[in-house]
């Protein structure tokens, strides 16, 4: 983790691949696929994103085979301690500034957010919630040094405003929902 406990980009992975492990036991194969394809499509192809954080969950005990099976094609579930993880690393800060792993940390609490008990849920859409408002905020701040030209910029702006207003309802709505 960083310094003001946001994950670094390889415990993203663990977190999605121990999220992915407890909604349902997976093949090594089948967990490597699917962390592929959920990353791919957010951030792209990257094999730093991948590789090492996969092999590393059954050498810490985090996951294990189910049975006595060793194959690649072997069952993996989630262990105890995987639980505990999953959990550390699901309720670990946010970076205030949204970039493309930013997202995909969003994104796979997002994923697993029905995973944690109610109160913990409730304090990640709260957390959520104050991550959009900063970003609205820089926005807004942004928005208001310009010339009032109108132009593809203050357009492009303007959408990205749009966005996260709506992401921002949206975590409300999260928040409000007891």
């Amino acid at each position: 983790m960083y310094r003001d406990n946001s994950l670094v980009p390889s415990e993203a992975i663990r977190l999605l691949a121990l999220g992915l492990l407890a909604t349902e036991p997976r093949s090594y194969a089948d967990l490597a696929s699917q962390v592929r394809h959920f990353t791919g499509r957010l951030v792209g192809p990257s094999l730093e994103l991948v590789g090492q954080p996969l092999e590393l969950l059954k050498v810490e005990g985090l996951a294990e085979n189910a049975g006595d099976d060793e194959s690649d094609h072997a069952l993996l579930h989630i262990t105890d301690s995987g639980r505990e993880e999953f959990e550390r690393l699901m309720t670990a800060s946010l970076r205030p500034q949204i970039n493309d792993i930013n997202k995909l940390i969003i994104a796979i609490k997002v994923r697993f957010l029905h995973l944690l008990e109610g109160p913990e849920q409730r304090i990640q859409a709260e957390v959520l919630q104050e991550i959009f408002e900063r970003e609205l905020a820089r926005l807004l701040d942004l928005r208001s040094c310009e010339t009032g030209e109108r132009c593809l910029w203050t357009e492009w702006l303007e959408l990205e405003m749009a966005l996260t207003k709506r992401r921002l309802d949206w975590a409300r709505s999260l928040t409000e929902a007891d």
